[in-house]
């Protein structure tokens, strides 16, 4: 008598993706948004002396910086993403090369009221040839452009897709989370 063994469901595949940004940009909203598990926070209060380091301009409001990072989870189909998100501020980017370690790509926030921000990290993913795409995080007061409008201003080829979403809402954090795996998906099949 033969017996065959049943495997049973196989594991969700795990994969690793960054949300990076400039300083206030919305990356600790957007993990918390899309998480599927409480989020880990390493939030610390805003002090005074971080007065002449953080630029708080536009960001009326803002009491708590990340100060190592934020980390969520997300299972979508056959994958559960875990995601990272990375420190804004200038003097925690040195664990950027930590972070970056295993990630298939990124998600890049930027506020078109300080767009300047974004390119440290844009700069960041090119250098190390990690795909990212761009999520431009609409603020009350915030200035509408097109995507080719961010595409122009950030120096952006025509391959690094741009999406407009707001890091408070669930789905638009999902899409973008499913468009950073099709792309990084595109670019492996292109390359192979």
């Amino acid at each position: 008598m033969s017996t065959s063994a049943n495997p049973g469901p196989t594991a969700p595949e795990p994969v690793k993706i960054l949300v990076a940004g400039g300083f206030g940009v919305g990356k600790t909203t957007f993990v918390t948004a899309v998480s599927e598990i409480r989020p880990l926070n390493t939030e610390a209060r805003i002090t005074a002396l971080s007065e002449g380091t953080d630029d708080l301009t536009h960001l009326d409001g803002k009491t708590t910086t990340t100060v190592a990072l934020d980390f969520g989870r997300r299972t979508l189909g056959e994958h559960v993403l875990y995601l990272f998100g990375t420190p804004g501020q200038d003097r925690f980017w040195f664990m950027w090369d930590d972070l970056i370690r295993g990630a298939i790509g990124a998600v890049v926030l930027t506020d078109t009221r300080r767009m300047e921000d974004a390119f440290a990290a844009v700069d960041f993913f090119e250098a190390r040839e990690l795909p990212f795409v761009i999520a431009v995080n609409h603020f009350d007061g915030s200035h509408r452009h097109t995507t080719d409008e961010i595409r122009y201003a950030m120096a952006l080829t025509r391959s690094v897709p741009v999406l407009h979403l707001d890091a408070r809402d669930k789905e638009d954090c999902r899409n973008a989370l499913v468009t950073v795996v099709e792309h990084r998906l595109a670019l492996t099949l292109a390359t192979a």
